[in-house]
Protein backbone atom coordinates (compact mmCIF):
# COMPACT_ATOMS: atom_id res chain seq x y z
CA UNK A 1 0.00 0.00 0.00
CA UNK A 2 1.08 3.31 -1.06
CA UNK A 3 2.11 5.94 2.01
CA UNK A 4 2.56 9.30 1.24
CA UNK A 5 5.89 11.32 2.28
CA UNK A 6 3.80 14.13 2.87
CA UNK A 7 0.14 15.74 2.64
CA UNK A 8 -1.14 19.29 2.99
CA UNK A 9 -3.38 20.36 5.39
CA UNK A 10 -6.06 20.41 2.87
CA UNK A 11 -4.75 17.39 1.02
CA UNK A 12 -4.16 19.61 -2.27
CA UNK A 13 -0.70 18.65 -2.18
CA UNK A 14 0.64 15.12 -1.90
CA UNK A 15 4.42 13.78 -2.02
CA UNK A 16 5.24 10.32 -2.48
CA UNK A 17 8.98 9.49 -1.90
CA UNK A 18 10.70 6.73 -4.22
CA UNK A 19 11.20 5.85 -8.03
CA UNK A 20 8.14 6.95 -10.18
CA UNK A 21 8.62 3.68 -12.59
CA UNK A 22 7.00 1.54 -9.54
CA UNK A 23 4.32 3.77 -7.78
CA UNK A 24 2.88 5.07 -10.93
CA UNK A 25 2.00 1.54 -11.85
CA UNK A 26 0.28 0.68 -7.88
CA UNK A 27 -2.13 3.37 -8.22
CA UNK A 28 -5.50 4.13 -10.48
CA UNK A 29 -5.74 7.77 -10.82
CA UNK A 30 -6.58 10.02 -13.60
CA UNK A 31 -4.95 13.60 -13.73
CA UNK A 32 -6.15 16.64 -15.69
CA UNK A 33 -2.27 17.86 -16.50
CA UNK A 34 1.28 16.35 -16.46
CA UNK A 35 4.46 18.36 -16.13
CA UNK A 36 7.97 16.59 -16.10
CA UNK A 37 11.64 17.73 -16.42
CA UNK A 38 13.06 14.25 -16.20
CA UNK A 39 16.69 13.81 -15.74
CA UNK A 40 19.24 15.14 -19.06
CA UNK A 41 22.03 12.30 -18.03
CA UNK A 42 24.80 14.72 -18.39
CA UNK A 43 26.28 14.36 -14.72
CA UNK A 44 29.87 13.60 -16.49
CA UNK A 45 32.13 15.27 -14.89
CA UNK A 46 31.22 19.12 -16.67
CA UNK A 47 31.42 22.40 -15.34
CA UNK A 48 29.17 25.63 -15.72
CA UNK A 49 29.33 29.13 -13.91
CA UNK A 50 26.76 29.93 -11.15
CA UNK A 51 27.03 32.79 -9.39
CA UNK A 52 29.95 33.71 -11.05
CA UNK A 53 31.55 31.15 -9.81
CA UNK A 54 33.13 27.97 -12.05
CA UNK A 55 30.87 24.73 -10.62
CA UNK A 56 31.09 21.06 -11.93
CA UNK A 57 27.72 20.16 -12.85
CA UNK A 58 27.25 16.69 -11.96
CA UNK A 59 23.97 16.64 -10.10
CA UNK A 60 24.34 12.51 -8.62
CA UNK A 61 23.38 9.49 -9.93
CA UNK A 62 20.75 9.82 -11.02
CA UNK A 63 21.50 11.93 -13.93
CA UNK A 64 24.34 9.95 -14.55
CA UNK A 65 24.75 9.36 -18.44
CA UNK A 66 23.43 6.71 -20.42
CA UNK A 67 23.87 4.80 -24.08
CA UNK A 68 20.99 6.40 -26.61
CA UNK A 69 19.62 3.53 -26.60
CA UNK A 70 19.41 3.17 -22.65
CA UNK A 71 17.93 6.96 -23.02
CA UNK A 72 15.48 5.98 -24.79
CA UNK A 73 14.09 2.92 -23.30
CA UNK A 74 14.00 5.02 -20.39
CA UNK A 75 11.87 7.76 -21.67
CA UNK A 76 9.28 5.06 -23.36
CA UNK A 77 8.90 3.88 -20.02
CA UNK A 78 7.86 6.64 -18.22
CA UNK A 79 5.87 8.14 -20.77
CA UNK A 80 4.18 4.87 -21.14
CA UNK A 81 3.05 4.69 -17.74
CA UNK A 82 2.05 8.95 -17.94
CA UNK A 83 -0.01 8.08 -20.45
CA UNK A 84 -2.19 5.76 -18.47
CA UNK A 85 -2.29 8.35 -15.29
CA UNK A 86 -3.97 11.08 -18.08
CA UNK A 87 -7.71 11.43 -18.19
CA UNK A 88 -8.76 11.16 -22.22
CA UNK A 89 -8.61 14.99 -22.55
CA UNK A 90 -5.42 15.22 -20.45
CA UNK A 91 -2.24 16.90 -21.53
CA UNK A 92 1.50 16.63 -20.86
CA UNK A 93 4.77 19.01 -20.82
CA UNK A 94 7.96 17.84 -21.06
CA UNK A 95 11.30 20.26 -20.17
CA UNK A 96 14.39 19.64 -21.90
CA UNK A 97 17.44 20.66 -23.97
CA UNK A 98 18.92 19.17 -27.22
CA UNK A 99 20.82 16.31 -24.96
CA UNK A 100 17.13 14.54 -24.47
CA UNK A 101 14.52 16.15 -26.25
CA UNK A 102 14.65 14.22 -29.60
CA UNK A 103 13.99 11.36 -27.75
CA UNK A 104 11.52 12.70 -25.78
CA UNK A 105 9.44 13.65 -28.94
CA UNK A 106 10.18 10.61 -30.86
CA UNK A 107 8.69 8.33 -27.92
CA UNK A 108 5.72 10.51 -27.32
CA UNK A 109 5.00 10.18 -30.99
CA UNK A 110 5.37 5.99 -30.96
CA UNK A 111 3.25 6.00 -27.76
CA UNK A 112 0.17 7.60 -29.66
CA UNK A 113 0.62 11.12 -28.24
CA UNK A 114 -0.22 14.25 -29.99
CA UNK A 115 2.54 16.95 -30.11
CA UNK A 116 0.47 20.43 -29.92
CA UNK A 117 3.57 22.74 -29.47
CA UNK A 118 6.92 22.75 -29.17
CA UNK A 119 7.76 26.01 -26.31
CA UNK A 120 11.02 28.00 -26.47
CA UNK A 121 12.38 29.10 -22.86
CA UNK A 122 14.54 31.60 -23.88
CA UNK A 123 16.05 32.79 -20.77
CA UNK A 124 16.81 36.18 -19.72
CA UNK A 125 19.51 35.49 -17.53
CA UNK A 126 21.54 33.07 -18.67
CA UNK A 127 25.03 31.62 -17.40
CA UNK A 128 28.07 32.72 -19.63
CA UNK A 129 30.04 30.27 -21.62
CA UNK A 130 32.77 29.23 -19.94
CA UNK A 131 34.87 27.71 -23.01
CA UNK A 132 33.82 30.92 -25.32
CA UNK A 133 34.14 27.39 -28.59
CA UNK A 134 30.41 28.26 -29.15
CA UNK A 135 27.13 30.25 -28.90
CA UNK A 136 25.72 30.68 -25.06
CA UNK A 137 23.06 28.05 -24.13
CA UNK A 138 20.01 30.10 -23.38
CA UNK A 139 17.10 28.51 -24.16
CA UNK A 140 15.67 25.30 -22.92
CA UNK A 141 12.35 23.38 -25.02
CA UNK A 142 9.08 22.32 -23.55
CA UNK A 143 7.19 19.82 -25.63
CA UNK A 144 2.98 20.11 -25.09
CA UNK A 145 1.08 17.19 -26.55
CA UNK A 146 -2.17 15.52 -25.53
CA UNK A 147 -2.95 12.12 -24.92
CA UNK A 148 -4.26 11.07 -28.41
CA UNK A 149 -5.34 12.35 -31.57
CA UNK A 150 -9.10 11.81 -31.37
CA UNK A 151 -9.88 14.06 -27.80
CA UNK A 152 -9.89 17.42 -28.05
CA UNK A 153 -7.51 19.22 -24.85
CA UNK A 154 -8.14 22.22 -22.64
CA UNK A 155 -6.23 25.35 -23.66
CA UNK A 156 -7.02 28.61 -22.15
CA UNK A 157 -6.63 30.34 -25.22
CA UNK A 158 -8.08 34.00 -24.09
CA UNK A 159 -5.99 34.14 -20.53
CA UNK A 160 -2.66 33.84 -22.73
CA UNK A 161 -4.06 36.36 -25.28
CA UNK A 162 -4.66 38.74 -22.48
CA UNK A 163 -1.25 38.23 -20.54
CA UNK A 164 0.36 38.82 -23.87
CA UNK A 165 -1.15 42.39 -24.18
CA UNK A 166 -3.87 41.39 -26.00
CA UNK A 167 -2.09 39.49 -28.50
CA UNK A 168 -1.82 35.67 -29.50
CA UNK A 169 0.94 34.39 -27.37
CA UNK A 170 3.72 32.81 -29.70
CA UNK A 171 5.77 29.28 -28.31
CA UNK A 172 8.56 31.29 -27.94
CA UNK A 173 8.48 32.81 -23.80
CA UNK A 174 10.81 35.46 -22.31
CA UNK A 175 11.62 34.46 -18.79
CA UNK A 176 14.16 34.95 -16.34
CA UNK A 177 15.64 31.37 -14.26
CA UNK A 178 14.72 31.33 -11.06
CA UNK A 179 15.33 34.12 -8.50
CA UNK A 180 17.05 33.80 -4.83
CA UNK A 181 13.75 34.28 -3.15
CA UNK A 182 12.90 30.83 -4.62
CA UNK A 183 15.10 29.16 -3.16
CA UNK A 184 14.13 29.47 0.62
CA UNK A 185 14.51 26.27 1.16
CA UNK A 186 17.47 24.92 -0.09
CA UNK A 187 18.30 24.26 -3.86
CA UNK A 188 17.84 22.19 -6.66
CA UNK A 189 20.46 21.66 -9.68
CA UNK A 190 17.51 21.97 -12.16
CA UNK A 191 14.96 23.67 -10.01
CA UNK A 192 12.90 25.63 -12.48
CA UNK A 193 11.09 29.55 -11.87
CA UNK A 194 7.25 30.17 -10.63
CA UNK A 195 6.87 32.08 -13.77
CA UNK A 196 7.52 29.14 -16.37
CA UNK A 197 5.52 26.59 -14.00
CA UNK A 198 2.36 28.90 -13.35
CA UNK A 199 2.20 30.50 -16.98
CA UNK A 200 2.03 26.00 -17.84
CA UNK A 201 -0.82 25.55 -15.09
CA UNK A 202 -2.86 28.66 -16.58
CA UNK A 203 -2.67 27.53 -20.32
CA UNK A 204 -3.63 24.29 -19.65
CA UNK A 205 -5.65 23.19 -16.06
CA UNK A 206 -8.34 24.99 -14.61
CA UNK A 207 -9.11 25.68 -10.42
CA UNK A 208 -9.56 22.45 -8.82
CA UNK A 209 -7.65 20.36 -11.79
CA UNK A 210 -4.78 17.59 -10.66
CA UNK A 211 -1.86 17.73 -11.50
CA UNK A 212 1.12 15.37 -11.77
CA UNK A 213 4.77 15.85 -12.01
CA UNK A 214 7.00 11.98 -11.69
CA UNK A 215 10.05 14.00 -11.18
CA UNK A 216 9.06 16.51 -8.78
CA UNK A 217 12.91 17.85 -7.62
CA UNK A 218 11.74 20.88 -5.44
CA UNK A 219 8.01 20.52 -6.73
CA UNK A 220 8.03 24.17 -8.19
CA UNK A 221 5.18 22.49 -9.87
CA UNK A 222 2.93 21.63 -7.07
CA UNK A 223 4.25 25.23 -5.41
CA UNK A 224 2.66 27.04 -9.09
CA UNK A 225 -0.26 24.61 -8.64
CA UNK A 226 -1.67 25.23 -5.45
CA UNK A 227 -0.71 29.13 -5.69
CA UNK A 228 -3.36 28.83 -8.72
CA UNK A 229 -5.81 26.64 -7.09
CA UNK A 230 -4.81 23.73 -8.32
CA UNK A 231 -4.36 20.24 -6.82
CA UNK A 232 -0.95 18.42 -7.03
CA UNK A 233 0.96 14.95 -6.59
CA UNK A 234 4.61 14.73 -6.79
CA UNK A 235 6.74 11.86 -7.17
CA UNK A 236 10.82 12.01 -6.62
CA UNK A 237 13.29 9.56 -5.39
CA UNK A 238 15.56 11.96 -3.85
CA UNK A 239 14.60 12.23 0.15
CA UNK A 240 16.60 15.91 0.22
CA UNK A 241 14.63 16.92 -2.44
CA UNK A 242 11.32 15.94 -1.26
CA UNK A 243 12.15 17.31 2.29
CA UNK A 244 12.95 20.44 0.10
CA UNK A 245 9.19 20.07 -1.72
CA UNK A 246 7.69 19.77 2.17
CA UNK A 247 9.33 22.71 3.74
CA UNK A 248 8.27 24.99 0.43
CA UNK A 249 4.75 23.82 0.38
CA UNK A 250 4.57 25.02 4.06
CA UNK A 251 5.78 27.97 3.42
CA UNK A 252 2.68 28.77 1.88
CA UNK A 253 0.55 28.20 5.27
CA UNK A 254 1.71 31.29 5.96
CA UNK A 255 -1.07 33.53 4.46
CA UNK A 256 2.02 36.47 4.21
CA UNK A 257 4.41 34.52 2.00
CA UNK A 258 1.68 32.83 0.41
CA UNK A 259 0.20 36.60 -1.22
CA UNK A 260 3.85 37.41 -1.29
CA UNK A 261 4.93 34.92 -3.72
CA UNK A 262 1.90 35.22 -5.69
CA UNK A 263 2.23 39.03 -6.12
CA UNK A 264 5.91 38.31 -7.63
CA UNK A 265 4.22 36.22 -10.33
CA UNK A 266 3.73 38.60 -13.26
CA UNK A 267 1.23 36.31 -15.54
CA UNK A 268 -0.41 35.82 -11.86
CA UNK A 269 -0.98 39.68 -11.30
CA UNK A 270 -2.29 39.75 -14.32
CA UNK A 271 -4.82 36.87 -14.11
CA UNK A 272 -5.59 38.77 -10.87
CA UNK A 273 -6.07 42.16 -12.49
CA UNK A 274 -8.80 40.09 -14.89
CA UNK A 275 -10.47 38.39 -12.41
CA UNK A 276 -9.78 39.60 -8.97
CA UNK A 277 -12.65 38.06 -7.26
CA UNK A 278 -11.43 35.02 -8.10
CA UNK A 279 -11.68 31.88 -5.41
CA UNK A 280 -7.63 31.37 -4.35
CA UNK A 281 -6.74 28.18 -2.53
CA UNK A 282 -6.27 28.69 0.68
CA UNK A 283 -5.68 26.14 3.75
CA UNK A 284 -9.59 25.86 4.93
CA UNK A 285 -10.32 24.26 1.32
CA UNK A 286 -10.83 20.63 0.62
CA UNK A 287 -10.98 18.46 -2.24
CA UNK A 288 -11.19 15.53 -3.33
CA UNK A 289 -8.14 12.84 -2.27
CA UNK A 290 -6.05 10.55 -4.04
CA UNK A 291 -6.38 6.96 -3.39
CA UNK A 292 -3.58 6.82 -1.17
Amino acid sequence: MIKPYYKSPNRAFTLLHGDCFQLLSEFNFKFNCIFADPPYFLSNGGISVQSGKIVCVDKGEWDRGKSQQEIMEFNMGWLSLCRDKLKDNGTIWISGTYHNIFSVASSLTELGYKILNVVTWAKTNPPPNVSCRYFTYSTEFIIWARKSDKKAHYFNYDLMKYINGGKQMTDVWHLPAIAPWEKSCGKHPTQKPLALLSRIIMASTQQGDWVLDPFCGSSTTGIASNLLGRRFLGIDQEQNYIEISRNRREELENPQLYQKYRSKIKDIQLLDSLFPSMVKEDANTMYGDLPF
